[in-house]
């Protein structure tokens, strides 16, 4: 299969020190990438934006709508880990860029230290660790408890949340579940009626919930004060979902027993920069700088997932698992060129497309059209020797928002 935009000339960067395995696959398939061991500043990346064709990054880096109106030659983007949100993924769409993630990767890296931290924080094992450090022999059953027989209660029942629960139950623990979506339970968990029925009823709260409008600080001074009384609260989803002066208050007052937060409101941008946080320095408080998905397995699978899914769109035009894009994937034909078209979601696309193959006697061998509220997915296969024709044509259509020969 001979690509009309060679390989050679397609430049990927990988931002963050994404995973060696995504570089080799990448180079497997004959593709050059340049891989970088940090983010970029906006400045920065800005600078890039002109020549980079598909763009790696992890949860630091940020794309605003203005990096799309620099990165006119962008195919896609992919985000070598489960959240989106550092993306405009509206402004990425409507510039025809399908956004790839890795919603399953480092699921189990998650759950397996939520489960420890639950444990830590019930035993408070961070508490005694420092003290010997600071060479204080404090041998005590006070406040220690076992967690069975206690009850967890599991905010976000998607992929990781479910994973919590079966290996909470593993551990004779009793499990409650919340969630906006009618879920089916896994194993004994149990759905709440609503998050004030949960918070009341659970000696242990974790959060696996996205960043959104709803979710933006859904732990606050008032759901704080609904959760039982000498509880704990664990964090490992959104820095935005709790609100961390509220939380520091409760624990200093007493009525948590303590916390565990893995991720932050506002993060440092290196491993060089400073961290502060009101959690700092309070008991029975374990912080951990953003690890839940860090762990070797997680990134080497999130690093071939997430490679895959770019693979497929560039050597394809699949785009059937983006998270801001119409789901297309046509099967590949011989003796046809492939033309991919982004176009705004109006009436009379199609036709105008079809009247465009039709006027200069071009056969369509294979179409498959996706589209959204707003924008539409065209993967067309057509006669080599009308194929530039066709896509000149379709390109000089108003609605038109990116369009291209694959092969």
């Amino acid at each position: 299969m001979s690509l009309s935009f060679p390989k050679e000339k397609i430049k990927i960067l990988l931002l963050e020190n994404i995973h060696e395995s995504a570089v080799e696959n990448f180079k497997a398939d004959g593709f050059e990438v340049e891989k970088l061991s940090s983010s970029l500043s906006e400045k920065d990346l800005l600078a890039r934006a002109k020549d980079i064709h598909i763009l790696g990054i992890r949860s630091k880096t940020q794309i605003p709508a203005s990096f799309f109106e620099s990165a006119k030659k962008l195919l896609s983007i992919g985000c070598f880990c489960i959240g989106t949100n550092q993306v405009d993924l509206e402004a990425a769409k409507k510039s025809g860029v399908p956004v790839f993630n890795a919603p399953y990767s480092n699921t189990r890296s998650v759950a397996e230290m939520v489960i420890a931290e639950i444990i830590m924080l019930s035993r408070r094992l961070g508490d005694r660790n420092n003290e010997l450090h600071q060479g204080i022999w404090k041998k005590d059953s006070k406040n220690a408890f076992e967690v069975r027989g206690k009850t967890l209660g599991i905010i976000g029942y998607g992929n990781i949340g479910t994973q919590v629960g079966v290996l909470a139950e593993s551990l004779g623990l009793k499990v409650l579940f919340f969630d906006i979506l009618t879920k089916m339970p896994i194993g004994n968990s149990r759905a709440m009626e609503s998050l004030e029925a949960l918070l009341g009823a659970s000696d242990f709260v974790t959060l696996h919930v996205p960043e959104t409008d709803s979710t933006k600080d859904l732990m606050n001074s008032t759901t704080l004060r609904q959760m039982k009384k000498g509880a704990f609260l664990i964090n490992a989803s959104r820095g935005s979902v709790v609100d961390l002066k509220a939380l520091a208050m409760e624990i200093e007052s007493g009525h948590l027993a303590g916390c565990a937060v893995d991720v932050y409101p506002e993060e440092p941008l290196s491993n060089t920069t400073q961290f502060q946080s009101e959690l700092q320095k309070l008991p029975n408080v374990i912080l951990t700088p953003h690890i839940g998905g860090s762990t070797e397995e997680a990134q080497e699978n999130i690093g071939k997932e997430v490679s895959d899914f770019l693979l497929r769109f560039i050597n394809r035009g699949e785009t059937s698992l983006a998270v801001n894009f119409p789901k297309a994937d046509l099967v590949d034909r011989k003796e046809s060129h492939r033309i991919l078209n982004v176009h705004q979601n109006v009436p009379g696309v199609l036709a105008d497309i079809n009247a465009i193959i039709s006027s200069l006697g071009a056969n369509i061998q294979g179409q498959q059209l996706s589209t959204d509220s707003e924008i539409g997915y065209l993967i067309m296969d057509v006669d080599k020797n009308l194929s530039d024709q066709v896509k000149d044509q379709i390109s000089k259509l108003s609605t038109s928002i990116k369009t291209r020969i694959l092969y």
